[in-house]
């Protein structure tokens, strides 16, 4: 964990590279029925990972190294409402280890991808509300 006087600078870090994950997939989604909606859904999920772990850290809160989703959702106190659905948490999670890697998987269609981000986007606004909130810091 970082020292307190660092907390914001590590925050920032952490929420500047989930804002260039989503770029990616907006970027991505721009190709239509060309897109990989893998590669689109993977970026959306590390931007949710990232806010969340920016969250974390603004919070002083110890998290582990994981990809899941649900694990980092269950460290945020109770008290703060992410909005996430078990089911949306668990999907997102599948798109940073089932389809990052040959496989097999269901093909995701654009219109999933579509929503992937459209709940990245939620998600990134959501914590950036939060972030802007001087007590938690």
């Amino acid at each position: 964990m970082p020292k307190p006087d660092n907390i914001f600078t590590v925050a920032r870090e952490w929420t500047t590279k989930a804002d260039n994950d989503l770029k990616n997939a907006l970027h991505t989604l721009k190709l239509g029925k060309e897109c990989p909606t893998d590669t689109v859904c993977f970026h959306a999920q590390q931007c949710v990972e990232k806010y969340l772990k920016a969250l974390l850290v603004a919070l002083e809160i110890q998290f582990p190294r994981t990809h899941d989703v649900e694990v980092l959702v269950l460290l945020v106190p109770k008290s703060i409402r992410i909005n996430l659905t078990v089911e949306q948490q668990r999907r997102l999670t599948e798109y940073a280890s089932m389809t990052r890697y040959p496989g097999s998987y269901e093909i995701i269609s654009l219109s999933e991808a579509r929503q992937a981000v459209k709940l990245a986007q939620r998600i990134q606004q959501r914590i950036r509300k939060l972030l802007e909130k001087k007590p938690l810091f």
